[in-house]
């Protein structure tokens, strides 16, 4: 998976019909800056107001997924959102110029295509992943509706589906690595069955269904008067059908597109979530609700963990600044350069690690028969931290200083001893006004807290 953020380079556009509207829009794609997230805007509408994908917003689930916040309303938004899931991309702002993103084929591939031409750029912030770490279940007895997401430090799921079909019977797909998406799962169209069809139709449905952009499934024999009727439905001279198959004998694209368009489905209705998972989904059934209902259930885990929101520090994973860009935008060196690379970095906060051993020219004197790394330090290694946000917020910090002015509210949790890790977190508490930073910083070993302060940095332009 990648660790970095991702956006597009250049604008795309792409046009069609919507599968249940029928109404016929333009959908573009703009890059975004980091942590911008998927958003969509309806240009059609006065103001261009615009709509977060996010599980919050969602609104209807009648045979797709369709958000809506203020005037702003955007129906079946799950494939366009699975191939940016697919791909890989974190921001990204959608215009469209009409209710409904095009059905295309019923897939995602031409939306993953489009994007492929637009070309993928990394931005120099890491992912905000939402890593399972305890099971999340759900389960709808009735329509015999199971969920589950397991921890995994990777994005997998696998679908499970059973008809009660002799066409389809029980199916299943897996996608083992998001990066198998575009291969495997982006190609697989949307279906119905047959005895569904004119009770969509008649709820205004599928306005803008055909064989072009939906399979549909037949497990009985048709007359020719139901033939008639469902080529007069679809605008077509003539239907054809074998005894048991598809509506107009469309192939299948894998013996199993029915249940790899679920998975895809159910992508991109996790997209929702509004954050990169890492876990094993499994899913018996699922649909769009229930899909949603899943999703719900997760980000709510993830406003459980919100007040906690201790760093996670991989080493395998590439520095966002290493020790020598570091050293471009601090002043200190040996031996008061107390940090030794940093790991995330935006424009509200920032995570630097030290790795503490016996060779610290401090041991020599501060209980060196017992060493303990001094709490002073802590809050000076912490302050060189959140010095690097707050040059972060000026355009050329050659030309800047960054000053420890203030702090509050400091505590020492727990002793940092040679051989330790710690991670340090600094987060602005308010704006950066008349260059005054507020920060709360935090310093973790093994993921407990070991000291906290509130910090003040002002920032001085050189002479």
């Amino acid at each position: 998976m990648k660790t970095n953020q991702h956006t597009i380079k250049k604008s795309v556009t792409i046009s069609g019909v919507g599968l249940h509207t029928g109404v016929k829009s333009t959908m573009t794609f703009l890059p975004a800056k980091p942590n911008h997230g998927i958003k969509f805007c309806r240009i059609d509408i006065e103001g261009r107001p615009v709509v977060d994908a996010d599980v919050d917003f969602v609104v209807d689930v009648s045979r797709g997924t369709t958000i809506e916040k203020g005037e702003a309303r955007v129906n079946t938004v799950e494939h366009t959102l699975a191939a940016l899931v697919g791909l890989e991309i974190d921001n990204v702002l959608i215009e469209l110029d009409g209710p409904e993103p095009p059905i295309m084929d019923g897939s995602s591939l031409d939306f993953v295509n489009r994007l492929k031409e637009a070309g993928l750029e990394e931005q120099n912030v890491p992912r905000n992943f939402f890593e399972i770490d305890t099971s999340i279940h759900y389960t709808d007895a009735d329509k015999n509706i199971e969920i589950a997401a397991l921890p995994l430090d990777n994005y997998r799921l696998t679908v499970m589906v059973d008809y009660n079909s002799p066409v389809l019977g029980s199916q299943y797909a897996a996608l083992n690595d998001i990066s198998e998406f575009e291969k495997e799962i982006a190609s697989c169209r949307t279906f119905c069955f047959l005895h569904e069809l004119e009770t969509l139709y008649n709820n205004n449905l599928i306005q803008g269904g055909d064989f072009d952009n939906a399979i549909v499934i037949v497990d009985r024999v048709l007359s020719d008067e139901e033939m008639a009727r469902l080529a007069k439905m679809f605008n077509k001279d003539k239907i054809e059908v074998k005894k048991e198959g598809t509506l107009n004998n469309v192939e299948l694209r894998y013996k199993n597109e029915p249940a790899r368009h679920k998975l895809l489905d159910l992508v991109g209705d996790l997209a929702l979530v509004g954050r990169p998972l890492k876990a094993q989904i499994l899913a018996a059934r699922p649909g769009h609700a229930a899909n949603v209902a899943f999703a719900k259930r997760i980000k709510k885990r993830i406003q459980k963990a919100s007040g906690v929101q201790i760093p996670k520090y991989d080493p395998k994973m590439p520095p966002v600044l290493d020790i020598n860009q570091i050293s471009k935008v601090l002043p200190h060196r040996y031996p008061f350069l107390l940090i030794d690379k940093v790991i995330y970095l935006d424009e509200t906060s920032v995570v630097g690690v030290k790795n503490v051993t016996m060779n610290e020219p401090f041991f020599q004197g501060h209980f060196p028969e017992n060493p303990v790394m001094p709490g002073v330090l802590q809050v000076e290694a912490m302050a060189q931290t959140g010095g690097i946000l707050v040059m972060n917020t000026v355009p050329d910090p050659n030309n800047y200083w960054s000053y420890f002015i203030g702090i509050d509210n400091c505590r020492f949790r727990q002793k940092v001893l040679p051989g330790d890790t710690i991670v340090f977190k600094c987060e602005l508490v308010a704006p950066i006004r008349r260059g005054i930073a507020k920060m709360k910083g935090q310093a973790y070993v093994a993921g407990k807290l070991v000291c906290e302060a509130t910090l003040s940095a002002g920032i001085v332009k050189k002479d």
